[in-house]
């Protein structure tokens, strides 16, 4: 596996806190051998050349180390951003188990984005990050057709496996839902695959499901896509084109329809929708490092 040099993992989350409540993001891998061919992270704004191949960050945990110990603010550090932290590498490099254990130790929270069950292994982690700090556990899901998620995410585990990841992550006590992204138009934007997402996360116990009902297209990323999906499904890259055009955010042609049924269908779950509900949800109310002035 190829180690690349870098002066930093840790940056600050330039939205603020407003992305389900993170403070810093943090990718210790580059690359991700997932293989979703929908993946944004493909196209040219990231710059990641062979992006299906996994590369390490020289001394990564020494690095990581320094900044946790060098922040004046704590809070949320987000494992995920640009590649799967539980991706094929992980089980036997053990950078985001060794990590989480460092974020542990100085006193940040956890916010994962993952589509693994390998999240499982780090229950015993999360649970004592999750006793006096703020955890947030979202399982990427798109589609409960089977076969066709095989075809969107090839390397990855299947719905069924990940909606008990969730119902696992719960049973613990971990602040865990789903997040149904990216939502593919002419592919997964139906009602039947919306109304099953939510029943399973629903069934499953998640606190929250969240979507924006689209997906995004960049330089890159359209065109593998386009060449991935023409092998299955042949003149569905014209459809995108005559509808979408260049467009970055693509929404599904039902966005009001959808969105309307997802709320609806959601609230009987009880499961949270709205960002601002999510984030109030799982952040607890915790001490600040700002020195109180006296006078």
């Amino acid at each position: 596996m190829e180690t690349i040099k870098t002066r930093t993992i840790m940056t600050k989350a330039d939205n603020g806190d407003k992305w389900f409540g993170i403070d810093y993001h943090m990718n210790l891998y580059k690359g991700c051998n997932l293989g979703c061919i929908y993946c944004n992270v493909r196209s040219d704004t990231y710059h990641i050349d062979n992006f299906d191949q996994v590369s390490t960050k020289e001394d990564a945990l020494d690095i990581l180390e320094k900044e946790l110990s060098s922040k004046t603010k704590k809070g949320v550090v987000s494992f995920g951003s640009l590649s799967d932290p539980y991706n094929g590498a992980e089980e036997k490099m053990q950078l985001t188990r060794k990590a989480l254990k460092l974020v542990h130790k100085y006193g940040f929270g956890v916010s994962i984005d993952t589509k693994s069950d390998l999240v499982l292994r780090d229950l015993d982690i999360l649970k004592e990050i999750a006793t006096d700090n703020n955890v947030i556990i979202k399982v990427s899901i798109t589609t409960t057709d089977l076969e066709l998620q095989k075809i969107l995410e090839p390397n990855v585990i299947s719905t069924n496996k990940r909606f008990e990841v969730v119902k696992k992550l719960r049973e613990n006590n971990i602040y865990c839902g789903v997040l149904i992204h990216p939502v593919l138009p002419f592919l997964t934007d139906n009602e039947e695959n919306i109304l099953s997402l939510i029943q399973k996360a629903g069934k499953a116990k998640a606190n929250f499901i969240y979507t924006k009902m689209g997906m995004t297209l960049q330089t890159n990323q359209r065109e593998y896509f386009y060449e991935k999906i023409e092998k299955h499904y042949i003149g569905i890259s014209s459809d995108y084109d005559s509808v979408f055009g260049k467009r970055y955010h693509c929404n599904t042609l039902q966005y009001r329809r959808l969105m309307e049924l997802f709320l609806k269908e959601a609230s009987k779950y009880q499961m949270f929708t709205d960002m601002e509900d999510i984030i109030k949800g799982y952040k607890k109310d915790l001490p600040t490092n700002e020195q109180i002035s006296l006078f």
